[in-house]
């Protein structure tokens, strides 16, 4: 199976402390870097590949920093992981944006190994695409304010 990177996985928190400070201006590299612990020159590296993909826009000098382009309930962590990532499908015969034929198969419409990975695609896709950073950041906070719940959790 495919694991995402670190550098998805910082990514996904900057853009949770950017959803959560959303409407309040533009954020400092430092202070998403300081208060997500991460570092900050691979944080800007990151956040230019967010902005490349239009979930983020930055403003210059002073007052400057980062921001979201659209609010927190308009951005999935499907579409994050897409960008940083790539298609979702663990195999290229899954995939519905990157579709390829494996070269060792006989019989595609017969596979049942690519049956089962659209399934695992589909399934993972459809979690991550109905997922919002303001779901997140709102799950997190119940969880800040009642530690004992358990994790939610997720049904297909």
């Amino acid at each position: 199976m495919r694991i995402i990177s670190k550098k998805t996985k910082y990514c996904l928190r900057a853009l949770y402390n950017l959803a959560r400070d959303y409407g309040h201006g533009a954020v400092l590299v430092q202070k998403i870097a300081d208060e997500e612990v991460i570092p900050k020159k691979f944080l800007e590296l990151i956040l230019l590949t967010a902005k490349a993909g239009g979930l983020v826009d930055s403003k210059p000098g002073r007052g400057g920093g980062y921001h979201l382009t659209k609010a927190p309930e308009l951005i999935t962590v499907g579409q994050v992981i897409r960008l940083m990532e790539g298609p979702l499908a663990p195999l290229p015969c899954a995939s519905e944006s990157a579709y390829r034929k494996c070269e060792e198969c006989v019989d595609e419409k017969t596979c049942g190994t690519r049956i089962v990975m659209k399934r695992v695609r589909d399934a993972t896709a459809q979690i991550l695409d109905q997922t919002t950073l303001a779901d997140v950041c709102h799950m997190v906070s119940k969880l800040k304010e009642n530690p004992g719940e358990p994790d939610p959790m997720y049904f297909i």
